[in-house]
């Protein structure tokens, strides 16, 4: 069994490989302990090999489960899940809790890439955030905002100036579902440019947990011009393409030793 871990910033996935198929996919929020976290999600496991990725891949080497452990970068990772879901992919773009990753693709490797990590604009926590303002939980922020009409422009993405000017455009009788679709929209109007910079070719892959907000993922499709579902492919559980990739990665070490 090989396991891939995933340690973000605000979620933990787990992904097991038996033989090259997925076996067991977990997850579990960080909290404030994600070693405690990390051995609630392996209990029952006994992995041969740990690969570790994410914000704290290196993590891994605290859990003395006496099975071989490495680490990949979450680029690397997410490119891997990505391809090994869709091989005609072309770019992939992973809007986790606290970063944004855009990347080009050929034959699953990674061509070129770009990645927002230094703070919380337009990632889940920015969402989960401004969700918070609405008193709305962050799952129903999505469909909430697709009821807004006539969104007003958000000027800033900042999580802090942001929530400023949502309170602001309602205290001057904006409708809240239109200030949340501006918001939203502010999100992918940052994401679309990062997409460009890298080079959009359809298909894409849309990952993380973002990738589950229907809103977001509408206004995307209309940005960058692709049809969800042919152009823009989303996979059943795109929290968990980390993990996946983690895993993988050594699996297609182990199958290259092999041959």
């Amino acid at each position: 069994m090989i396991a891939g871990l995933d340690i973000g910033s605000r979620s933990i996935e787990l992904v097991t490989l038996i033989d090259g198929v997925v076996a067991e996919a977990r997850k579990l929020p960080t909290t404030f302990d994600p070693v405690s976290q990390c051995f609630k999600l392996l209990d029952g496991l006994r992995p041969a090999s740990l690969v570790g990725t994410g914000y704290g891949r290196n993590l891994i080497q605290r859990l003395g489960l006496g099975c071989e452990c490495s680490t990949i970068t979450e680029i690397k990772a997410h490119a891997l899940g990505a391809a090994h879901l869709f091989p005609e992919a072309r770019t992939v773009l992973d809007i986790g809790g606290q970063d944004t990753k855009a990347m080009s693709l050929a034959g699953g490797r990674v061509l070129k890439f770009e990645m927002n990590d230094r703070c919380a604009a337009g990632t889940g926590k920015f969402l989960e955030y401004t969700a918070g303002v609405f008193q709305i939980p962050v799952e129903e922020f999505g469909p909430y905002a697709m009821r807004g009409e006539n969104p007003p422009e958000i000027s800033s993405i900042c999580t802090v100036f942001a929530e400023t000017e949502a309170t602001s455009l309602m205290a001057r009788g904006e409708k809240p579902e239109a200030i949340a679709l501006g918001l939203h929209k502010a999100i992918v109007k940052r994401t679309a440019n990062m997409l460009r910079r890298v080079g959009l070719n359809f298909p894409m892959v849309f990952t993380g947990g973002v990738a589950n907000n229907p809103c977001v993922l509408d206004l995307l499709a209309k940005s960058v011009g692709g049809e969800i579902g042919r152009d823009i492919l989303v996979p059943d559980n795109p929290d968990h393409m980390g993990a996946l990739g983690a895993a993988l990665h050594r699996h297609h070490g182990d199958a290259a030793n092999a041959r």
